[in-house]
């Protein structure tokens, strides 16, 4: 007779699904320690190892005291209600929901439960873990000296303060309504919570704790309320962002009756624990309701309509002044200095003679043109690129130069064939810069170089000679694709190509994280997810290995809290270092009555942080750009020792800071509004500008703003400047111009010069029009189209000079079959 197969006992399976849940726990806490240690590394390497430990003592007390907040008020709670049921026989007789017996639940209850409320309180502190800039910030505030118009409180109140608020409300009423449901089930499953045909039975001691837990919740709410009021100076309703009429006179009102009448609710459910029905509560529940709906919805809108629509120009005066007010305080725009332009048409040798600077320093490069041209002339191999211009200024034998320069950064994509050793440890950098003047060619129409070739090679012009040309951080490496580096090794790293030879180096810097023993080989290779960091023979105990190497993204790591400028631009100082300049912004979305900008909120910006990065070491440094900031001088206050004062900046990389273009261009976009400073003038838009559009590249664009080297109206040298125009709105004719000054000791003023309203000055669409327009430029333009040549037509440049203007647009001629 056969015998059957013996299954294994349940207890085993059991034991061996347990074994199983371990492991997958095990994994995911290695997945989330591995990254913290090489984090911990990596701050160590840079020498941010305070703010590393400050931002995660931040996130795990965080964490700490929510998930045990959590965790205690939902385990008392529920141990209540499993200790307070007493259900009625006769109800278990008229249940309804025909739930199994109380002997089969009690076992799978006390099994499950603590797992299911560990779970809510780990998510609970992992979410508010995220949060912890919020708290960080009530901590730190530092007060604005500025009060909101409304509630004349101080501006730090609705930056730092309400938000904690809010956030803590927020959380306390969701872990109450929680609680409810869960304490709820525990009743029900109990039969102390039964749906009988004469409706829903609550034994005694189920209904005492349901309404403490209403009280709560009621409580909570009216807490919300109230801090709701101060969340008016945000809304949208009105003709501007801000508290509007209909808001002060309607919304703020029911706000506060929302918050006493939810009061009185939870009032009422506490002196209704000792006495029966519930009349009192429903009562109050549906007039909070009502009034809600009511005062929220249906009153704003008919006030809206009846009071305001007719008379919105007086009904929303008031707040239109303090929208004007505000918005030009968030954005600095209240710091521009107006002078008057009259654009003379008196422009003449003698006037050029006077401003030769000037002149000479007038950017015939575009940089797109010029950028394809690097690419073309100077990359050398395939798996260099050149990723951007940037524009700088040099003095360069005593002369006052403008300068476009550019990194040749290393690009992996290009690299063939991509096998590990020659994306890790041989080819683990760039080399050297290109660099020109902005206003001279050859006689083959080819761009001149200051700094050219492998490896760099000066001309005589007095450009700084580059001493250490590799770029081991730059532009184009990112830790998403692996972009890691290992630097002394056995493996000699490509230093540059020579001809058929190519020239080999081995790093003499102080960056990477050291990783001689095999504990932090395995956690590198466990992060990266490569075994061969753990097999390789060419590691040995002096190697690093270099990662974060993308100088946005490292910024990023240290300083998470600024935002920081789309364009980077490259130094080369006095004795030949490569550094990059980073400007890094501070911002929020909480500056009461402060129109926002449309693309992502935010409502205040201060350029208040100028951060650098060694090209070769790697080595990350911040200054405090503008101490009048309260934010900076919040995170400077939490995290000591992160800013520096800009004077302690090295010379030869403070005399290149320039004004970033970013925050240029949102002030720009304000100020072409908001110099309108008449609530009336505002309202009907009477002198409404925009920035000048442009068609590039067979698309209408925005003009970008330029940088040039020019004498400023009324000034007595030359100065870098940043550049925009102004149109009146739906016209192409000029009505002012921007400038922000960029050297010191007038670094960061802007300065609007306005044009005669009577007078006529073209725009750049009038110019363009214009050259379309003339016979012998339109000719030659055709000539040059025919016979596979392409003309390009650069930027179209207005540069003041004395009191006239001078429109300059550079012409390319390009092979049509090369693009």
């Amino acid at each position: 007779m056969a015998r059957r197969p013996v299954r294994p006992p349940l207890m085993s399976r059991s034991r061996a699904a347990v074994l199983l849940a371990l492991v997958f726990v095990g994994l995911g806490v290695i997945g989330q320690i591995v990254p913290l240690y090489t984090d911990w590394l990596w701050f160590q390497e840079v020498g941010y190892t305070r703010v590393f430990v400050t931002t995660l003592e931040y996130r795990g007390w965080l964490f700490t005291a929510v998930a045990v907040a959590v965790l205690l008020v939902l385990w008392a709670n529920l141990t209540v209600a499993a200790r307070t049921a007493r259900p009625d026989v006769l109800w278990e007789l008229e249940d309804q929901l025909g739930l199994p017996g109380r002997v089969v639940l009690e076992p799978l209850i006390r099994r499950f439960l603590p797992v299911v409320l560990l779970l809510i309180a780990f998510v609970s502190g992992l979410r508010a873990s995220g949060r912890w800039e919020v708290v960080l910030g009530y901590l730190n505030a530092v007060p604005f000296g500025t009060a909101d118009p409304l509630f004349g409180r101080d501006l730090a109140f609705f930056v730092f303060t309400l938000p904690f608020w809010r956030l803590l409300n927020g959380w306390a009423t969701a872990l109450v309504a929680t609680t409810g449901v869960l304490t709820g089930v525990i009743y029900v499953l109990q039969r102390s919570l039964v749906l009988t045909q004469r409706g829903v039975r609550l034994a005694a001691g189920a209904r005492m704790h349901f309404l403490v837990l209403l009280a709560l919740f009621l409580g909570l709410m009216g807490v919300g309320f109230w801090l709701e009021r101060f969340e008016l100076v945000y809304s949208p309703r009105g003709y501007i962002f801000g508290a509007s009429y209909t808001d002060i006179h309607a919304s703020l009102p029911v706000l506060g009756a929302l918050a006493v009448l939810c009061g009185l609710c939870a009032m009422a459910c506490l002196v209704q624990i000792g006495r029966s029905g519930l009349r009192f509560v429903a009562a109050g529940l549906i007039i909070v309701g009502a009034v809600w709906i009511v005062g929220l919805g249906i009153y704003p809108a008919l006030l809206e309509r009846v009071r305001v629509t007719p008379n919105q120009l007086v009904a929303e005066g008031p707040f239109i002044a303090h929208n004007i007010r505000m918005t030009r305080q968030a954005y600095g725009l209240d710091r521009i200095q107006k002078r008057e332009f009259p654009a003379d048409e008196s422009l003449d040798t003698r006037a050029l003679a006077r401003n030769v600077t000037t002149v000479r320093n007038i950017r015939l490069w575009d940089h797109r043109p010029l950028l394809r041209t690097f690419a073309q002339l100077q990359e050398i191999r395939t798996y260099y690129k050149f990723l951007d211009i940037d524009v700088d200024r040099y003095t360069l034998k005593g002369e006052y130069r403008q300068v476009m320069l550019s990194a040749r950064e290393l690009s992996y994509q290009n690299l063939n064939p991509r096998i590990w050793i020659n994306e890790h440890l041989t080819f683990t950098h760039g080399y050297g810069i290109v660099a020109g003047p902005v206003n001279r060619i050859t006689a083959e129409g080819l761009p001149e170089f200051f700094v050219k070739d492998i490896p760099p090679r000066a001309t005589d012009e007095g450009f700084p000679k580059v001493t250490r040309p590799e770029i081991y951080f730059g532009e184009t490496y990112g830790q998403a694709s692996n972009e890691y580096a290992l630097v002394r090794t056995r493996s000699q790293e490509l230093d540059y190509p020579a001809g058929d030879q190519n020239v080999y180096s081995t790093y003499q810097g102080t960056g990477g994280v050291p990783i001689p023993s095999l504990g932090r080989k395995l956690a590198f290779a466990a992060l990266f997810g490569e075994v061969k960091l753990l097999l390789s023979n060419d590691l040995t105990a002096e190697t690093r290995i270099m990662m974060y190497r993308s100088i946005r993204e490292r910024v990023e790591r240290i300083g998470p809290f600024f935002r920081y400028d789309a364009d980077p631009y490259l130094v080369v100082t006095d004795d030949g270092r490569l550094f990059w300049i980073l400007d890094g912004y501070t911002q929020t979305d909480r500056y009461p009555y402060s129109d926002p900008v449309r693309s992502d909120g935010l409502n205040y910006i201060r350029n208040s942080v100028k951060a650098t990065v060694d090209a070769y070491n790697g080595t990350v440094s911040f200054y405090l750009a503008d101490a009048s900031d309260p934010i900076v001088r919040a995170y400077g206050a939490a995290f000591p020792g992160l800013l520096r004062p800009l004077d302690a900046m090295p010379a030869d990389l403070r005399r290149h800071i320039r004004y970033p273009e970013g925050f240029f261009q949102i002030q720009a976009r304000k100020y072409a509004v908001y110099h309108m400073e008449d609530p009336q003038v505002f309202y009907n838009k009477e002198d409404l500008w925009s920035v000048p559009r442009r068609t590039i590249d067979g698309q209408q664009r925005e003009m970008e703003p330029y940088f040039t080297i020019m004498r400023l109206p009324g000034e007595q040298r030359e100065e870098f400047i940043l550049l925009t125009l102004f149109n009146p709105s739906r016209r192409d004719n000029m009505i002012a111009w921007m400038a922000a000054r960029t050297d010191p000791p007038n670094y960061g003023r802007l300065i609007v010069y306005n044009f005669p309203k009577q007078k006529l000055v073209y725009g750049p669409r009038q110019i363009d029009a214009r050259i379309d327009k003339d016979p012998v430029i339109s000719q030659q333009l055709s000539l040059w189209n025919q016979r596979g040549s392409t003309v390009i037509r650069g930027s179209l440049l207005a540069i003041p000079i004395d009191q006239s203007l001078i429109y300059v647009q550079p012409l390319y001629l390009a092979a049509s079959e090369q693009g």
